[in-house]
């Protein structure tokens, strides 16, 4: 499972902060940052997530009130 964030529609509500530790606020932009994240387009970043945190991945990107952060299975199918 991976995740997708786009860094440019990010608003800065940091709700996926408060489901998911690897979003960290960074307050000197107002928009939330991806730890450990690689960029694989201008403000779109990727990461695989462990099985473990799956559950707090899915909530981080059901929270986002923008939509900029998707959640995709092994297979590449979207499944939030």
């Amino acid at each position: 499972m991976y995740v997708e964030f786009d860094r440019d529609t990010c608003v800065g509500m940091y709700q996926c902060v408060a489901e998911w530790d690897a979003f960290e606020k960074d307050l000197n932009d107002g928009k939330a940052d991806l730890a450990g994240s690689t960029e694989e387009d201008e403000d779109l970043f990727v990461v695989e997530v462990p099985d473990s945190e799956e559950l707090d991945a899915k909530f981080a990107a059901r929270s986002c009130p923008v939509d900029a952060i998707e959640v995709y299975d092994d297979d590449g199918e979207q499944v939030v």
